[in-house]
């Protein structure tokens, strides 16, 4: 379902700033030489494949960030299912590499493209399908037009790719499921980057699979289905937890002082500046303008999203 704006003034902030957020990935050159999906190993039984840190192209068939994968003894189970049916196919086959053991479950840790429109695939492969109830509404509305964006980008790269929803529902903050021995614990807080992001904990490992609650190495996006403050709780979760690693969304494997200051850190300036200048009766340009950004110029994209980070926050702390 696509939504229409009244084109107002905030309206129309929201508007731009996802259309310029949408022009800076789809914008991005594309080679024609298909990356490799590589597994690395996290811990006994763990892997992660680290995502480009730069835009969706065909190469990577849009799978710009990293998705999980847990062998146990009673089956294998993927953490995010990649952006294209190609993309999953190629997934599947990095994961035959490592284990003979059948994907059970295909867990979707949010909303945004590479986290579930591979979907399809893996479930015409007999995966169960695995998300965050509070992610449906999200999933529904935007998958078209996930699709529509990605087609810009990769053409008949997009081909045989349908949104397709998970047939198993999250419903609790706290979830738990056991799978050949192995733990996986959910946790929602009521969403981040997306409605439905949540976080998968392997307690018996501590590893943990944050989804795009957790950016390194390149800046986070605040987008308009984000929500800043729920975001903040679901990070105080992951530093309750206390985890060994951390696969985040984006960036490489990292531990919990490095997820603190390119994320959580970031996070809570922004909702500082943002509500003081609301509370001031700052003019949202301005305050965006006056926001120190300097901490984090470091991170890939910092420049590009800044200016809407920084809007939507202001204009999300007004509705507090």
């Amino acid at each position: 379902m696509n939504r229409i704006w009244a084109v107002g003034p905030a309206n129309w902030l929201r508007l731009t700033g996802l259309l310029a957020t949408c022009c800076i990935w789809l914008a991005l050159p594309t080679t024609a030489h298909a990356q490799e999906v590589r597994f690395e190993r996290v811990a006994e039984g763990v892997y992660a494949h680290i995502g480009d840190l730069g835009g969706r192209t065909t190469a990577n068939q849009g799978l710009n960030a990293n998705i999980g994968l847990v062998v146990t003894p009673g089956g294998a189970v993927l953490i995010d299912s990649g952006a294209t049916a190609r993309g999953a196919q190629r997934i599947h086959e990095a994961v035959r590499k490592l284990t003979s053991q059948p994907l059970k479950w295909v867990i979707n840790t949010g909303g945004q493209d590479h986290r579930w429109l591979g979907n399809g695939y893996f479930k015409a492969q007999g995966a169960q399908l695995i998300a965050h109830a509070k992610g449906e509404p999200d999933l529904r509305n935007r998958g078209n037009d996930h699709v529509d964006a990605l087609r810009a980008a990769l053409g008949e790269g997009m081909d045989g790719t349908l949104p397709t929803l998970p047939d198993r529902w999250i419903t609790g903050t706290d979830e738990r499921l056991d799978l050949g021995g192995v733990t996986f614990e959910f946790r929602h807080r009521g969403g981040a980057h997306t409605p439905g992001d949540m976080l998968v904990w392997l307690p018996q490992s501590r590893v943990l699979f944050s989804g795009d609650v957790v950016y390194v190495d390149r800046l986070l996006g605040v987008i308009p289905v984000s929500q800043t403050k729920p975001w903040l709780a679901t990070f105080a979760e992951i530093e309750r937890l206390a985890p060994a690693r951390i696969v985040p969304g984006h960036g490489r494997v990292t531990d919990l002082a490095t997820a603190q200051a390119d994320t959580r850190d970031y996070l809570m300036a922004l909702r500082t500046h943002m509500k003081k200048a609301v509370d001031d009766g700052q003019d949202i340009s301005a305050a965006a303008k006056a926001f120190n950004a300097r901490p984090w110029m470091r991170l890939m994209n910092a420049a590009d999203l800044m200016p809407g980070n920084a809007s939507r926050t202001y204009l999300e702390l007004e509705r507090e």
